[in-house]
């Protein structure tokens, strides 16, 4: 019968008791350990490219070599060996005698002897050239190397703290150089992002202490006054829920900001003019409570690709601020359209427009115009900064027509869902059009 089991040290391992099975595994392990460190105890440089670049090349060169000698070598050896001696035969008293060409014996014995002297030869000739090969290739690999190295220490040296220090390798313009370069553009971005991370922190920090301020000091004022009455009391609570309703206004925007830039948004198609739509009826109640007439259009067709929920957050930010800055009885209108691969949604209103000034200013983070008439508001100054990082992940832009004392318009350019994909890089978008309400 065949045992179905394979033999092998596991099968006798199990057949041992348990305290040979412990000693067997702990043999095993003090020479996996002891291999360990004598390859830990090699020198650094054995380790490094630079010694294998050497190795490799000194043992091709060191092969090829050996290969075109040795067939040299067998070459001669079969010519030579394989020559015929020719014989002189000759009869004395009845006996016949052979006698070969004594020059050609002669000449055997120097071709032996020259093939005994070229194998002698050729062994020190293969053995300096292994050597030379191997000092020329640890030359010459160190001299390729070390732009590598000095992009090593460059890269070491660089800290957290400080990103401006680049490599700025020069010599030709090969794998190393790009790699520098490349290195380069990565620390270029760094730099970038952390230098906007910080103003970020540093002007959020500055945001939100404002309020705390303000909560702290009616508070103190509050408790420290024996006299305070319930109308004092109530004063102060009012104050706090103002200040409090800011601040979480304000960490909502900057949650929304801040996951805008890590977030990956849906790809999907959206229906524009359907967007438009919901958009116009959500914010009908707002505008009629601030005495203001919303009115709206779009096509049909208006279709791309993108985040559906993010596009109607800035549309949402777009209204919002148009149906804050309306005095009462204008009129705020919410259009779109489509103007060759570009899909175009434009929110208009009557307000007092935007200083040329200003205009540059208003998608910066925390910009308010009148920062003091902003907070009263309770405004965080996040809402077109997320409007123009919503309208760049999608591929488009957000632009400002504005008119002192006539009102402004905002038109959010997306690319348009076309039944090809459109040829990259896209045009431009056009400016956007001038609103009627500010004919």
């Amino acid at each position: 019968m065949i045992n179905p089991h394979f033999s092998g040290a596991d099968d006798d391992q199990q057949d041992l008791p348990a305290d040979q099975t412990r000693a067997r595994s702990a043999v095993r392990t003090r020479l996996h350990s002891r291999s360990y460190r004598a390859s830990s105890r090699l020198p650094a440089w054995m380790g490094s490219i630079r010694f294998r670049l050497t190795a490799v090349w000194s043992i091709l060169v060191f092969g090829l070599a050996g290969l075109v000698v040795g067939g040299i070598y067998l070459g001669l050896h079969n010519s030579l060996s394989n020559q015929k001696i020719s014989a002189t035969a000759f009869q004395v008293g009845g006996l016949t005698f052979i006698q070969p060409d004594q020059a050609q014996l002669v000449q055997r014995a120097v071709n032996e002897r020259a093939l005994d002297a070229l194998r002698v030869y050729s062994f020190w000739a293969l053995l300096a050239l292994f050597f030379t090969s191997l000092i020329v290739g640890w030359v010459v690999s160190g001299r390729m190397l070390r732009p590598l190295g000095e992009i090593s220490n460059s890269v070491r040296e660089i800290q957290a703290s400080d990103l401006k220090q680049r490599i700025d390798l020069g010599g030709p313009n090969d794998e190393l150089r790009q790699l520098a370069d490349t290195f380069d553009d990565m620390l270029g971005r760094l730099e970038e992002a952390f230098e906007g991370q910080r103003q970020f922190i540093h002007e959020a920090s500055h945001e939100l202490r404002n309020p705390l301020a303000v909560i702290r000091t009616n508070l103190e004022v509050t408790l420290s006054d024996p006299d305070a009455n319930a109308e004092d009391l109530r004063h102060t609570a009012e104050v706090v829920e103002r200040s409090s309703e800011r601040m979480a206004r304000l960490v909502d925007d900057l949650l929304v900001y801040a996951r805008k830039g890590t977030l990956s948004l849906e790809r999907d198609p959206v229906d524009v003019s359907q967007l438009i739509d919901e958009a116009a009826e959500e914010f009908n109640a707002p505008a009629i409570a601030a005495g203001v007439h919303l009115v709206h259009h779009a096509p049909a067709g208006l279709w791309v690709i993108g985040d559906r929920l993010a596009l109607r957050q800035a549309l949402g930010n777009l209204l919002a601020n148009a149906i804050r800055y309306s005095p009462e009885g204008t009129t705020v209108r919410l259009r779109g359209g489509i103007d060759g691969p570009w899909v175009w949604l434009a929110v208009e209103d009557q307000g007092a427009g935007i200083d040329p000034d200003d205009q540059d200013r208003v998608f910066q983070r925390f910009w308010r115009g009148n920062p003091r008439e902003g907070r009263e508001q309770g405004r965080s100054g996040l809402g077109l900064t997320i409007v123009r990082q919503i309208a760049e992940a999608h591929g488009g832009e957000v632009k400002l027509v504005s008119q002192v004392d006539h009102g402004s318009a905002f038109a959010l350019w997306l690319p348009a869902l076309a039944p090809t994909e459109p040829q990259l890089p896209l045009p431009p978008p056009p400016p956007p059009p001038p609103p009627t309400l500010l004919a």
